[in-house]
């Protein structure tokens, strides 16, 4: 899109002068940004500058999407796709920075302005997805590509532009077209709505604890936690736990008191599902429904089917294969390790029988028992600052590049940290944001996500990239320690920055992340095996006080139990992407009672009644408000992957190895999705990928 000078815009915004006599708008949207790399000005984005910018950002999209309908040149790859690809650049830019706030930094006026805009741009997408003319001259370009010397690329971009149009609805009927609008308006407001009622769920509890007695068998970290957020609501004098896994885990691991153990696990697992304003029951049974129909309109029997005709694993009977495979090898291991802890609990003297709220607890203590390894101690050696430097230590040994914080870019929030990235020769590649801690405003989990995605179609644009996590914070003079589980998915979201960090594509449509869901865990994955491995936890893993190194006797200690509990971890997580997908297999409309139906699932596949499935229904984000509808059995697809990757590097006997880490950037970080992923893989690693070393890994084998 040729760039345009802003002389009137949008009705109710003043225009101020530059010093240069050139005019400058209040809204940064609207203006080139004048910051170092051109990252957003943050300072400046206040949340009125939302939705003018949309409006005219979807104002001057559509008018790009004119010229291109009606060009009257014949169709060609140029000034059809290239055209396409470079449309949009003012809604993208809003829609960058929104998104990502809406995510990490909410508040009540950016969820009015979604629930106002999320309808708007459904339509515009609509529009533009089920133009016909707009079609056509995709469709001649595609049907013409062995005339135009495209190259792989380019192929690529072409076939994502055509697929993606056609399931986008644009070979349906008029009357069709009108019902798939409908379900498409639908289906994203119940997305938000879901993701706002679980936020706000997750928010409303509070476990208040004013006896010290009910502190018993909590580490001091925690206490002390607890006690500043208690502080900070003015409850001084008493202790807060909350329902964000930083606060809930550790509760669930070490409090000695079983009934309040109960009682925050309970409200756990029951957030959305108290029949209350943030109920998110019936809009399951309706997204479940409308998904339904969306994928019969375009001709799939399922949601599933529709879903991973997209995907590496292509049919739900081939994801179906691979869960199977590895929940008939976790459930044994599962019942074995449900057994372990009911004998902890008679040797304590106790005889009542082992329920989900005490398996944490006592595998702490079952794990101390075998291995001597105390979880507590263990993060003695992970302050997070130590942590994030391990993961740029590992990504400097492997590919050169380093991080230099920067401290004169504005940030997305107080609590962010923006970082350069360069090549060893100090050409700059991006920027990385990183935000940690928790807070009422950021919706839980961790996740990677761009301010601006790399491409170089006409000019080298350089990518903006973001982690944000939920970990402990730090209290007092003790800065955040880390769980070992923690470290490992800070290294896992470091997998993800890179891929989008490190990305070499010509089209943003194929950039970075732009890949198969069930591919885009590889990059993340793969990084949590440096995150164990003794010789780069030597590097990183230094006592808070001390700085002393992690001693070889712990990290003995972490290698032999790395096999403890993995029936648990395995079993809930395979629970939940085997719930997944019984909910999108389904090939009915008819509404279905959430509860009744996870219960009956749960049941056939013989989950044990310890454990309970790690996402239930109603709180379920990664489905029915993230993305991962039919697909939550990528991280399992990836894991797969990135163990037989893993596996590459060890065999060479440095794990650092140059030619690995040069075939794995060149082959799966650069690339993006810029050719078939399997593809990819096999011209990293020579092969196709094995199961037997995630077995192997897990102990499943």
């Amino acid at each position: 899109m040729k760039k345009v000078t802003y002389l009137v815009c949008c009705v109710g915004l003043a225009l101020q002068s530059c010093q240069s006599g050139q005019v400058k708008n209040e809204n940064p949207f609207f203006n080139t940004y004048e910051t170092p790399h051109e990252v957003p000005p943050f300072h400046l984005i206040k949340n009125q500058h939302y939705l003018p910018a949309y409006e005219e950002g979807m104002k001057q999209h559509q008018a790009e999407i004119d010229a291109i309908i009606n060009n009257p040149e014949a169709p060609t790859f140029k000034n059809t796709i290239d055209a396409l690809e470079t449309s949009g650049e003012l809604l993208n830019k809003v829609a960058s920075v929104f998104g990502n706030q809406q995510g990490a930094n909410t508040n009540d006026s950016i969820k009015a302005i979604a629930k106002e805009i999320t309808p708007k741009l459904t339509a515009h997408w609509d529009a533009i997805n089920l133009n016909d003319k707009l079609f056509e001259r995709i469709k001649t370009v595609y049907n013409n590509k062995e005339k135009e010397n495209l190259t792989p690329e380019q192929l690529t971009v072409l076939d994502k532009y055509y697929q993606g149009f056609v399931r986008g609805g644009a070979n349906l009927s008029p009357e069709d077209k009108e019902t798939f609008k409908k379900l498409n308006s639908e289906l994203s407001m119940l997305s938000l709505q879901f993701g706002e009622n679980l936020l706000n769920e997750t928010n409303s509890f509070k476990l208040v604890i004013d006896n010290e007695k009910d502190l018993s068998g909590l580490p001091e970290n925690v206490i002390a936690t607890a006690a500043t957020v208690a502080k900070n609501v003015g409850l001084e004098g008493k202790w807060i736990f909350t329902l964000h896994n930083p606060s809930m885990i550790p509760f669930l691991q070490y409090a000695d008191n079983r009934d309040l153990r109960e009682k925050i696990y309970k409200a756990y697992i029951n957030r959305c599902n108290n029949d209350n304003e943030y109920d998110n029951k019936e809009i399951i049974s309706k997204i479940t429904s409308l998904r339904v129909q969306k994928a019969q309109l375009l001709g799939y029997d399922t949601h599933a089917a529709f879903i991973l005709d997209n995907n590496m694993a292509k049919t739900p009977e081939n994801v179906y294969d691979l869960c199977n495979q590895i929940w008939n090898a976790a459930l044994p291991i599962a019942k074995k390790e449900a057994k372990e802890l009911q004998d902890m609990i008679r040797k304590e003297g106790k005889n009542f029988k082992l329920q989900p709220w005490d398996w944490r607890y006592y595998a702490e203590k079952v794990k101390k028992a075998k291995y001597g390894l105390d979880e507590n101690e263990l993060r003695q050696y992970f302050p997070l600052e130590n942590v994030r430097e391990g993961a740029f230590y590992t990504a400097n040994k492997l590919y050169g590049i380093t991080f230099t914080q920067r401290t004169d870019l504005p940030v997305p929030h107080p609590d962010a940290l923006a970082f350069e990235v360069k090549e060893a020769n100090g050409d700059h590649i991006g920027i990385l944001y990183m935000d940690f801690h928790p807070r009422e405003s950021k919706r839980s989990g961790a996740w990677m996500n761009a301010y601006r995605k790399q491409s170089a179609l006409g000019k080298k644009v350089t990518p903006i990239i973001t982690n944000v996590c939920n970990f402990t914070k730090p209290t007092g003079d003790v800065p955040a320690l880390l769980s070992f589980d923690e470290a490992q998915t800070l290294f896992h979201e470091f997998g993800h920055a890179l891929h989008g960090l490190l990305s070499q594509c010509t089209y943003n449509k194929v950039s970075g992340t732009s890949v198969p869901r069930d591919f885009v865990e590889l990059p993340s994955q793969i990084m949590e095996n440096w995150a164990a491995d003794p010789e780069v936890l030597k590097v990183y893993a230094r006592h808070y006080k001390t700085g002393e190194p992690i001693p070889q006797e712990l990290i003995d200690k972490l290698e032999n139990s790395g096999h403890f509990n993995q029936g648990f971890v395995t079993t809930e997580f395979m629970a939940a992407a085997l719930l997944d997908m019984a909910y999108h297999t389904r090939n009915t409309t008819d509404p279905v009672n959430p509860n009744e139906f996870e219960k009956a699932t749960l049941e056939k596949i013989g989950l044990i009644p310890e454990i309970t499935v790690r996402y239930r229904s109603p709180y379920f984000q990664h489905i029915f408000a993230g993305g991962y509808s039919s697909g939550y059995y990528a991280y399992t697809w990836a894991e797969v992957l990135d163990a037989d990757a893993f596996e590459a590097f060890k065999e060479t006997g440095n794990i650092f190895n140059p030619e690995k880490a040069k075939a794995f950037r060149e082959n799966i970080l650069s690339k993006g999705g810029s050719e078939d992923a399997m593809t990819l893989y096999q011209k990293f690693r020579g092969q196709e990928p094995s199961i037997d070393p995630l077995l192997k890994r897990k102990g499943l084998k």
